[in-house]
């Protein structure tokens, strides 16, 4: 079955949910922008039609509101708040413990507790089974179990069976997903060690909040049209939330400026 003619289904479930955004997410980069979201709001409104079925309410605000935006941009949550999706799946896409930046990198920060700058998938599952919880939703194990493997498969852009901070953050929304913006602006291993030996100005092998606040300005400078400086408190709010008691340690730093090298 097509991505299309799944966008005809009445439900859909976990499965195809990911079939739907592989597919219209055609350069991987975790949102759709430009033609892919103009091709995905076409084939939307033929193949509800070709199913003789109306645009639902979100649909048609959705359409809306990006049909004809040329800068539009969503991501994997905005999609899952139109698409009539099996409600456990949607559940961690709308859960409402992870509102913005600040609370994804604290809940991070628990997940990764040897700060290895990962999670592997039972991690995970326990990450999703917590989500759940929050929500008063219990499932089988079985089926966590399924949408644990469904979500490697969807945010683990590199194939390695565990996910990094930036595939994992993609469980925001894209306005509040601040580490797409910092994708732009990352550095290779030497230049990173440079700039944090530089603005580490003490030497004490952390960065605080006031040295900080010294590198993105200049990173906002730097890169005026990734980064916007008037969201400066925004950023260092939600980084340091990665540090430990206020000590901003070189590897959590390295997971939003340090770029991987093949």
């Amino acid at each position: 079955m097509t991505a299309e003619t799944h966008l005809q289904g009445v439900e859909i479930s976990a499965t195809q949910f990911f079939e739907i955004w592989h597919h219209y997410d055609s350069d991987g980069n975790g949102y759709m922008d430009g033609k892919e979201l103009q091709n995905f709001i076409q084939e939307l409104q033929q193949a509800r039609k070709k199913a003789g079925l109306d645009l639902t309410p979100e649909m048609k605000a959705f359409v809306d509101q990006y049909g004809k935006a040329t800068d539009g941009k969503i991501g994997i949550v905005e999609l899952a708040q139109i698409l009539p999706t099996e409600e456990n799946f949607l559940l961690f896409f709308r859960c409402q413990q992870l509102k913005s930046s600040e609370d994804f990198m604290q809940t991070w920060r628990k997940y990764d507790s040897d700060h290895s700058g990962f999670i592997d998938s039972e991690e995970l599952k326990s990450f999703l089974k917590d989500l759940l919880q929050k929500a008063n939703k219990q499932i089988e194990d079985s089926k966590l179990t399924e949408y644990t493997e469904i979500m490697l498969r969807m945010f683990d852009a590199n194939n390695d069976g565990k996910l990094e901070l930036t595939e994992l953050a993609r469980l925001l929304p894209v306005q509040e997903n601040f580490l797409i913006k910092f994708q732009g602006v990352k550095m290779c291993a030497k230049e990173f060690n440079k700039a944090f030996e530089m603005y580490d100005q003490d030497g004490n092998g952390y960065i605080d909040e006031h040295e900080l606040d010294a590198l993105l300005k200049d990173l906002c400078e730097k890169n005026k049209k990734e980064l916007d400086i008037n969201n400066l408190a925004t950023y260092k709010k939600s980084i340091m939330a990665l540090s430990d008691g206020g000590k901003l340690y070189r590897a959590e730093l390295a997971l939003i400026l340090c770029a991987e090298e093949n």
